[in-house]
């Protein structure tokens, strides 16, 4: 078998891109990172706040985001099961 040097080129270019790192990874390991980040703030902001540090109005709004955070995660993590479930009823 004959391969030429173009043809190689070709497959290496086409090979290329798979071994980038995939965006939809990176996105969720940011969206992991932000998540994780968020509930640390609303502890801190808790914490304060109950030295009497933070004002009450910067506790409610860090509880905001982290309620907000938390009910994001899990509508997420419903999706992801439901397409799991949808998956395994799939006949093969």
């Amino acid at each position: 078998m004959d391969i030429s040097a173009a043809f190689a080129a070709q497959r290496y270019a086409a090979a290329r891109p798979a071994m980038q790192p995939d965006p939809a990874v990176e996105a969720a390991a940011q969206a992991a990172t932000s998540f994780a980040e968020t509930l640390q703030k609303g502890e801190e902001t808790a914490r304060s706040a109950m030295t009497g540090d933070a004002s009450p109005h910067q506790l409610v709004e860090a509880l905001g985001k982290a309620k907000f955070a938390v009910d994001t995660a899990v509508t997420v993590r419903d999706k992801v099961v439901e397409a799991y479930q949808e998956i395994l009823r799939m006949p093969v």
